[in-house]
């Protein structure tokens, strides 16, 4: 009988290197069967994009009757009528297939998915060593203004809050050292 699959959730400040550990583990480490979730969107299809595959493509008002009707994991309204969310059915459809699914979520959605799966979820959360450290990441990566950077430390105070309710938390000050301590957690967790 196919195994089904498990889910990881993860979540971390802007700039803490999650993005860079997850693509790491899913490219050096197949046998881990990891896939991503694929999010619902109401935003258009960009470039070579296809529904179905990056993003599940619904209209505001699709989106919106699926709130209603209690669809979702978890979702945000990112502007408005702009929606971003995990939708319960598909994430199903993803395990059935034996498919390992990795989320890659803010920390209130973390915590939401969490909460909705329990044990058959594990959750780490990627800290940098420092609100310093995130500071000078930020700067070096240019890709925002300093208002925009001093916006992001803000939200990544209040987003290590949430740090102690995830199952596991994995401080990025040595991006080779995160990503084999993520690595043995994972696979820990999925031969379990």
């Amino acid at each position: 009988m196919e195994q089904t699959g498990k889910l990881i959730i993860f979540s971390a400040p802007s700039g803490s290197g999650k993005s860079t550990i997850v693509q790491w583990l899913m490219k050096e480490h197949p046998e881990l069967r990891l896939a991503f979730s694929i999010s619902a969107t109401t935003r258009a299809p960009r470039g070579t994009e296809r529904n179905g595959v990056e993003y599940l493509f619904l209209t505001p008002e699709e989106f919106k009757a699926k709130i209603d009707a209690g669809e979702f994991l978890e979702y945000e309204e990112v502007y408005k009528d702009r929606f971003y969310g995990t939708l319960k059915s598909q994430v199903e459809t993803q395990t059935q297939r034996g498919e390992n699914v990795v989320f890659d979520v803010d920390v209130k959605g973390g915590c939401n998915i969490k909460q909705h799966y329990g044990a058959r979820a594990l959750s780490i959360f990627i800290q940098p060593p420092s609100v310093e450290e995130l500071r000078r990441r930020l700067v070096k990566r240019a890709t925002d203004a300093p208002e925009v950077i001093e916006q992001r430390l803000q939200k990544a105070s209040y987003e290590l809050t949430f740090a102690p309710r995830f199952d596991h938390v994995v401080v990025n000050d040595d991006l080779q050292k995160a990503e084999e301590e993520t690595y043995r957690l994972v696979s820990e967790f999925l031969k379990r």
